[in-house]
């Protein structure tokens, strides 16, 4: 399989790691070389990965990150709009057949869900999990938390 990641923080860089471990080709996209270099030192000198710098919305970076190629796009930078807006270049001008973006605000990412873009919402899951666990509950799947739709607290 053929995954261009867009965002080398912890989350990015492991899931990286895991994908090459696997036999997959993986491009990893990160604006900051600082961010590369952190990688490396995290998971070791076997995290083999192609990295390409850049800004992830640009359509020049994301080719050569091979996204022409890429069966599965992901975006996990620390952005929602950046994750939103990669995801949405790499599923309408790409047509990459599967693509996921890390979302942190549940409004947003249940609005992006509706349009077609795969979403999953950290912060609606983490809160779910912890809110089971506190209350003695049973974990759900993680597909449960994800479609969790949290209502909206505070003025309307």
């Amino acid at each position: 399989m053929r995954v261009v990641i867009l965002g080398c923080g912890r989350v990015g860089s492991t899931l990286a790691a895991m994908l090459t471990k696997e036999g997959h080709s993986v491009s990893v996209i990160d604006r900051n070389q600082a961010a590369f270099d952190k990688a490396v030192q995290r998971l070791g000198p076997d995290f083999t990965r192609e990295t390409v710098r850049g800004v992830g919305i640009d359509e020049a970076t994301l080719q050569e990150a091979g996204i022409q190629e890429a069966d599965v796009f992901v975006a996990v930078t620390s952005g929602d709009n950046t994750n939103i807006v990669a995801a949405q270049i790499a599923q309408h001008r790409f047509h990459v057949p599967k693509v996921l973006a890390r979302v942190y605000d549940p409004i947003r990412a249940q609005a992006y869900r509706e349009v077609g873009i795969e979403t999953v919402c950290t912060t609606t899951v983490g809160a779910g999990m912890f809110h089971d666990m506190l209350l003695g509950r049973s974990l759900r799947t993680l597909r449960e938390y994800i479609d969790d739709v949290t209502p909206q607290v505070g003025p309307q």
